[in-house]
């Protein structure tokens, strides 16, 4: 069957040339965006009852741009001035980089990884005798924990923002030929909002293992995987799929 209309459960790319542009433009598809999950921010009151107190804290571990946001947005409700001695841990250059709202980038001590937490490790051995906080949503990996605990560092989990559950009820009865998922939560949202969904002739797809372990948990035949050696990013998955399929 062709593929004429996709659904990615995310909120739309701010950039103005996304990768997804240049696949309607090529492809002559149509792309829409509706995010399955958001992001809600706890007030300075939720933290302080899970006895956290920001300057008891020599470092911080970031893990996305929502932690950057909320770590930021609760060191002011609680009119706590973030020194310029903190140091930050960020897993991702993109992370790093969007420090830069918040902190002026040369003058701070930031430290690196790859993509994951594990990158992390062989920095962090290095600062064990650091206080490290770490800001994450209600729904951390938990292998995230797992990999901290066994570093043996001092440091601690705050829960500064919760993903929550969008209402998906206005795309009831409006189908898509692909719908795009990238996390468990999207996933778990599409049966919560629709108990009864049926697949039929809906092409899935998935990027990353987690998720596609929850697609089939529910029941799901996944059409589309990502990240392959062949396909490194969702959009090329998709291209190579709607090529074979719309010849």
């Amino acid at each position: 069957m062709k593929v004429k209309t996709i659904l990615v459960s995310q909120p739309e790319p701010t950039a103005e040339h996304s990768p997804y542009t240049e696949l309607e433009e090529k492809q002559k598809v149509k792309v829409d965006f509706v995010p399955f999950i958001h992001v809600e921010g706890v007030d300075a009151k939720h933290v302080r009852q899970q006895k956290i107190n920001l300057a008891d804290y020599t470092a911080i571990i970031l893990t996305s741009r929502n932690s950057v946001d909320h770590f930021f947005r609760i060191a002011k409700e609680m009119r706590y001035e973030v020194p310029t001695s903190l140091k930050y841990f960020c897993t991702s250059e993109a992370v790093a980089y969007y420090l830069q709202k918040y902190v002026v980038y040369r003058k701070r001590k930031i430290y690196v990884g790859k993509r994951l937490v594990k990158d992390l490790i062989p920095t962090l051995k290095k600062f064990k005798k650091e206080k490290f906080l770490l800001p994450s949503s209600n729904m951390l990996k938990p292998t995230i924990p797992v990999q901290l605990n066994e570093l043996g560092i001092d440091w601690k989990q705050g829960v500064f923002y919760k993903t929550v559950i969008s209402d998906l009820s206005h795309l009831e009865h409006v189908f898509y030929d692909i719908v795009v998922f990238f996390s468990p939560s999207g996933i778990k949202s599409l049966f919560e909002n629709f108990p009864n969904f049926k697949q039929n002739n809906t092409r899935i797809a998935v990027f990353g293992n987690s998720t596609n372990k929850e697609a089939e948990r529910h029941g799901l035949k996944v059409n589309i995987l990502a990240p392959t050696p062949e396909a490194p990013s969702m959009t090329m998955a998709l291209e190579n799929y709607i090529k074979e399929h719309n010849k």
